[in-house]
């Protein structure tokens, strides 16, 4: 029985697919099984996965597109492991990644229900290593810290299978962010190790979900709407997910609904002044705002 399964969601991917495999056979630490769900291609990825001819490598296929939510969670459900990782097919692995994760879970006591490494994020040949050090918790409870910001990717992360039991799955209602509201669940609950060193390498694929800003705003709304017993109880914390839709909403457009959220961001905590300067900005109009946060945006990425 393999000690890790590793699910791989894919969806015409046929040209970086193949790359996304190799990155796992190649690993240093071997107990593992590929679980690749092929969510409804209509290129070639059933070929492409299909030349691998090692034993590990199972392939699973959605006659309907069902997102990438729903493929993983089939992955989870059919794991035979007792860890579960995740490989998107457009992302690579650095060789000892699993081997340093299942390490750490060694030596580490019951209540750590996750390990996860640090990663690239290379866009137009830049890249960004997350988590930076602005995040001040990278280990332990981080659930204060993991509910005001993201820093964990799908594709560096090692579960322990018990923690879907306890927790559920992915959420398919999400368009995207699913991975991060998994983390909100999952780490009320159990501890998070980090094996800080850029292990995964993720690239930006063009006009991929990510970069749906509608799609942003709903997981964002429902992420809030989920959660929000707890996160009112802070003011502060509310004020910064009201402001983050806002904001997107605003760069869509949406500049009334944006304005309302920008309030009430002001309402539940006056003292952010970055919500009162982009306030302001939204009342000089749609281009002033656009240009202004494009100017911003091209300054860290």
């Amino acid at each position: 029985m393999p000690t890790v399964s590793v699910v791989i969601p894919t969806y015409n991917r046929a040209h970086l697919v193949g790359r996304a495999i190799k990155s796992v056979l190649n690993q240093t630490y071997q107990k593992f099984e590929i679980i690749i769900v092929d969510d409804g291609s209509t290129d070639k990825t059933e070929e492409i996965i299909k030349t691998f001819k090692d034993e590990r490598v199972r392939y699973i296929r959605n006659e309907k597109n069902k997102g990438a939510s729903a493929a993983r969670n089939i992955g989870i459900k059919v794991a035979r492991g007792e860890y579960i990782a995740f490989q998107d097919s457009d992302d690579e692995w650095l060789p000892e990644k699993l081997e340093k994760q299942m390490k750490v879970f060694e030596i580490t006591p019951e209540k750590v229900g996750v390990v996860y490494t640090g990663f690239w994020r290379v866009k137009n040949n830049k890249k960004i290593y997350t988590p930076s050090n602005k995040i001040t918790k990278k280990e332990g409870y981080i659930h204060k810290e993991i509910i005001r910001n993201n820093f964990v990717t799908t594709q560096a992360v090692i579960i322990k299978k018990k923690c879907f039991k306890k927790v559920g799955m992915f959420d398919e209602r999400l368009p995207r962010l699913q991975d991060w509201e998994l983390w909100i669940r999952i780490s009320k609950f159990y501890e998070f190790k980090c094996v800080d060193e850029p292990l995964v390498i993720s690239y930006h694929t063009p006009n991929c979900i990510s970069e749906n800003k509608d799609a942003h705003i709903k997981a964002f709304e429902l992420i809030l709407e989920k959660h929000f017993l707890e996160i009112r109880r802070n003011r502060k914390l509310l004020a910064h997910y009201q402001y983050l839709i806002g904001n997107l909403l605003c760069r869509i457009g949406n500049m009334a609904q944006g304005r309302s959220y920008l309030f009430g961001a002001i309402k539940s905590y006056p003292l952010n002044i970055k919500c009162l300067i982009v306030t302001f900005v939204s009342l000089l109009g749609k281009s002033a705002y656009a240009n202004i946060v494009n100017w911003r945006a091209n300054k860290y990425f």
